[in-house]
């Protein structure tokens, strides 16, 4: 499994949760409908008004990847929805080989 991380930051908790509802209802649904898609996370930590976010997503494959972001999978897609809520984001995503271990 391949992990996906990506970052970007908000200002205020008005403008992180309208992010974390882009996310829910527009991005992650989307995604399931790719093959190889299996789950996202948002986390979540503020910093005075600034609200560091990160998404994780898994996937199957690098390959499953590529139907989502394209031949180049370190490049990020950011949505305009997205871009209107957010201070700042990385403009690359981050990709890990993923090892679970169950408690």
């Amino acid at each position: 499994m391949i992990g996906r991380m990506w970052r970007g930051a908000a200002i205020g908790a008005a403008n992180a949760d309208a992010y974390a509802r882009h996310l829910g209802e527009t991005v992650v649904p989307a995604l399931r409908r790719l093959g190889g898609f299996r789950g996202a996370h948002l986390l979540r930590a503020q910093a005075d008004n600034k609200i560091e976010l990160r998404v994780l997503t898994l996937w199957d494959s690098r390959k499953a990847i590529e139907a989502f972001a394209g031949q180049d999978i370190s490049v990020a897609i950011v949505e305009p929805e997205a871009r209107a809520v957010l201070a700042a984001f990385d403009d690359f995503a981050t990709h890990f080989d993923v090892t679970s271990f169950q408690p």
